[in-house]
């Protein structure tokens, strides 16, 4: 996806199209102007069905990405809420926190409660 998009810019985003807007009008009378959010949503969901992945909407990739940065920042709910723009480490806990259930902490944690040998 991202070598499509990089193919876009370079070879099809209009030079001087004189505004900051990254996906435009490739074709019709709006050619360069900006998409508005439906066309953004619409071209998700067409590409989402076309790859195999049923609907894709572009909230998705909110989620999708600080799930990543919590899950590399090793559950670091500062460094998530901060690169996702969260207002709260406590609502990304509640949204993403989440635990490894392969972890030998959580599964020592575990056997304690339910009163196995570890």
């Amino acid at each position: 996806m991202v070598h499509t998009y990089f193919e876009y810019l370079t070879s099809e985003y209009p030079r001087g199209a004189g505004h900051g807007m990254l996906l435009v009008q490739l074709h019709d009378a709006r050619v360069g102007q900006p998409w508005a959010p439906v066309g953004a949503r619409r071209m998700l969901g067409r590409a989402g069905k076309r790859a195999g992945l049923g609907l894709v909407k572009p909230h998705t990739f909110r989620h999708t990405f600080t799930s990543a940065v919590l899950d590399a920042a090793d559950g670091n709910l500062l460094i998530a809420r901060d690169a996702g723009g969260w207002a709260s480490a406590a609502t990304v806990d509640e949204v993403y926190g989440h635990v490894d259930l392969h972890d030998l902490t959580f599964d020592a944690a575990l056997r304690t409660v339910w009163g196995e040998p570890k």
